[in-house]
């Protein structure tokens, strides 16, 4: 008979370790889930609450909208009543009988016509976009043809403006059409500043 004391057999700790690592685990789980059923029902808010939120919401959407067009329709008939008197001007001007004024007459008529109602629309926000010798810019330019620059700094510059832009703001209305200068190299004495003649090969 074996008088040795039995040593304890090593028991597995791993399943109820495992147990209560799963149960310390899903504690939380289960205290939010718990948590989640109890907070729910005071969370939700009442059907007809959000009804009216919707509600409030749509109104002040639709009121914002009404008062960005009252206020653009504002800011045109500003314009409007800016430029009515320049108009009549042109108005009176444009029904004269031609052979009662001079040419000089009607041309400085026109002239003064023109001055005001650029005078209106530069303190409304409007800006010419007519500069010759500026860098060539695709944001306001629109390139309609080039022509040889007669130095390097000149290239990529506007040699001309065929017709006028416009900005509003900042925003531009119309690109300037304009011709670009091109530098073709430091080329041999003659004409065409360097540029190659096609006909020459």
């Amino acid at each position: 008979m074996d008088n040795k004391p039995k040593r304890p057999r090593p028991t597995d700790p791993a399943p109820e370790a495992d147990d209560a690592a799963m149960r310390a685990d899903a504690t939380p789980v289960a205290d939010l889930a718990s948590e989640a059923a109890v907070a729910a029902p005071a969370e939700m808010v009442p059907k007809d609450t959000y009804l009216r939120l919707a509600a409030e919401y749509d109104n002040f959407r639709k009121r914002t909208l009404k008062e960005r067009t009252e206020l653009w329709s504002k800011a045109q008939a500003d314009l409007v009543q800016r430029l009515v008197d320049a108009l009549d001007d042109l108005a009176r001007f444009a029904h004269i009988e031609p052979s009662a004024e001079t040419a000089k007459t009607i041309h400085e008529g026109v002239d003064l016509v023109e001055r005001k109602i650029w005078k209106e629309l530069e303190a409304a926000g409007v800006r010419r976009v007519d500069q010759v010798g500026v860098p060539f810019d695709p944001n306001l330019h629109e390139a309609v043809t080039t022509a040889p620059a007669s130095a390097p700094e000149e290239d990529h510059t506007v040699g001309a403006v065929l017709q006028a832009g416009y900005q509003l703001g900042g925003a531009l209305i119309r690109p300037a059409r304009v011709t670009v200068l091109t530098w073709q190299g430091g080329g041999g004495g003659g004409g065409g500043g360097g540029v190659p003649d096609p006909e020459r090969g």
